[in-house]
C-alpha cells in the first residue's frame, strides 16, 4: 500500500496500454481531463483504467498513482493530452487513513496475504501505539514489501515472491510527515479514548489500530504496518486502507465508477473533470492574449515579463483553458514544456468541458 506514484515511463506503459480490443477503434476527437476515481477495494488500478477507457471510448487514459487492490479511495486518470502532466505527479505527496491490525503478520504486509505464523492474541494499548508511531515520522529507512513493483535485476519483486523465489531488496529512505494512531478499533467499533473530561483513556487495549499518515512519494504504508509487528514483537499487517489526497486531488473530487457511468450516458462526463486551475497550485499561472495563445499553441517561445522570476507557468487561456507549461530559458523567456492542446476544429465536449479548450 502507498505504492510511489509511477515516472513517467511506468506510466506510459502501465497506464496507456492494454488490450486493444476493449476499446473502440474510431475517430473519437480526444477528450482531455482530470478524472479523479474513488477506487473500491478489489480492483487494481489498471482494472480501473481499462473500465474508463470502455466508458469514455479513449485509448489515452492512465493513473498517477497505484492503488493495490486491497485499497481504496482517490485513484486521479489522465486523459487525452493531460497524460502529458502524468510526469509532475512523480512526487506527489499523499495521504490516507487505515487501519493496522497486530498479532501476525502476512507474506504481502496486508490482509490480502498469506499469515506468516499463528495469530497471537494480542491487545496493545494506545499510548504503546502512539509512542511507537513517533518512531516512524520523519526521514526513515524502510524496507519495501517482497510483494512491491521494486525491481530486482529488472524483474518486479512480485513477480518473484508469487513464485517463491527469494527477494532480495535492499532499504530505501523515504518520508514519513504525518502518522497519527487515531484510535483503537474493536469489533468495528472505533475507540479513541476521550473521555467525558476530555482527558485520554490510555488503558483501554485492542489489536487493531486506525491511524491517518501524510507521506512523501514512495513510502509503503504496508511496511509501515509491518515493521511495528516486528517491533511489538506480535506480528502486524495492513488490514484496510483509504487513500483521502494525491496533491491536490483529493476525496471530495472523486467520483464512483457509477457516477461516471452515468455521465458517460447522458454525455456529461467532462463535467466530472477537475478544474484546470486547481491543478499544480504551487505553479505560478498566467492567462496568455490571443497572440501569446497562438504562439504557444505552436511550441513557440513568449515573453512573459511579469513572471520573471519563475521557472515554469501553467498558461491559460480565459479562465479555463490550460493551454500549456511553459519553462524559463531566459530572463523574461519561456518556452513550451508541454502542450496540453492543439487545433481548435479537433475538440470535443460542450460546455463546460469546450469552455476549457479541452481537444
Amino acid at each position: 500500500m502507498g505504492n510511489p506514484a509511477p515516472g513517467v515511463q511506468q506510466f506510459l506503459t502501465q497506464g496507456l496500454t492494454g488490450d486493444a480490443n476493449h476499446v473502440h477503434d474510431n475517430k473519437e476527437p480526444l477528450m482531455n481531463g482530470v478524472l479523479v476515481i474513488d477506487k473500491p477495494a478489489g480492483l487494481t488500478s489498471h482494472d480501473v483504467v481499462n473500465r474508463i477507457r470502455r466508458t469514455l471510448q479513449q485509448r489515452a487514459v492512465g493513473h498517477l498513482g497505484t492503488l493495490d487492490p486491497l485499497a481504496t479511495g482517490v485513484l486521479p486518470l489522465v486523459t487525452g493530452n493531460m497524460t502529458r502532466l502524468a510526469q509532475f505527479y512523480t512526487d506527489s505527496e499523499k495521504t490516507y487513513e487505515g487501519v493496522i491490525r497486530f498479532g501476525f503478520a502476512t507474506d504481502t504486509y496486508d490482509a490480502e496475504g498469506e499469515p506468516a505464523g499463528p495469530a497471537q492474541n494480542v491487545k496493545v494499548s494506545l499510548e504503546q501505539l502512539r509512542e511507537l508511531a513517533e518512531r516512524f515520522r520523519g526521514r526513515i529507512n524502510q524496507m519495501p514489501p517482497p510483494f512491491s513493483a521494486k525491481k530486482i535485476h529488472g524483474v518486479p519483486a512480485y513477480k518473484l515472491a508469487r513464485k517463491h523465489k527469494p527477494v532480495q531488496l535492499e532499504p530505501v529512505q523515504v518520508e514519513v510527515k504525518e502518522f497519527e494512531i487515531l484510535g483503537l478499533v474493536n469489533n468495528g467499533i472505533k475507540e479513541n479514548g476521550a473521555l467525558g473530561s476530555g482527558r485520554t483513556d490510555n488503558s483501554q487495549l485492542g489489536d487493531r489500530a486506525s491511524f491517518r499518515a501524510r507521506v512523501a512519494s514512495g513510502t509503503y504504508l504496508r511496511s509501515v504496518a509491518h515493521d511495528m509487528g516486528q517491533q511489538l514483537g506480535c506480528g502486524a499487517h495492513l488490514e484496510s486502507l483509504r487513500r483521502t489526497s494525491l496533491g491536490e486531488l483529493e476525496a471530495s473530487d472523486a467520483h464512483s465508477l457509477e457516477e461516471v457511468d452515468a455521465a458517460a450516458r447522458k454525455d456529461k462526463v467532462e463535467d466530472l473533470f477537475v478544474h484546470p486551475r486547481k491543478l499544480l497550485p504551487h505553479l505560478p499561472a498566467v492567462t496568455a492574449n490571443e497572440e501569446s495563445a497562438a504562439r504557444i499553441r505552436n511550441g513557440r517561445a513568449v515573453n512573459l515579463p511579469e513572471l520573471s522570476r519563475a521557472r515554469q507557468v501553467k498558461v491559460f487561456q480565459g479562465q479555463s483553458e490550460l493551454i500549456a507549461i511553459v519553462t524559463r530559458v531566459a530572463g523574461t523567456l519561456f518556452h513550451p514544456k508541454i502542450v496540453l492542446v492543439g487545433d481548435s476544429s479537433k475538440q470535443t465536449g460542450t460546455g463546460f468541458a469546450r469552455a476549457r479548450g479541452l481537444s
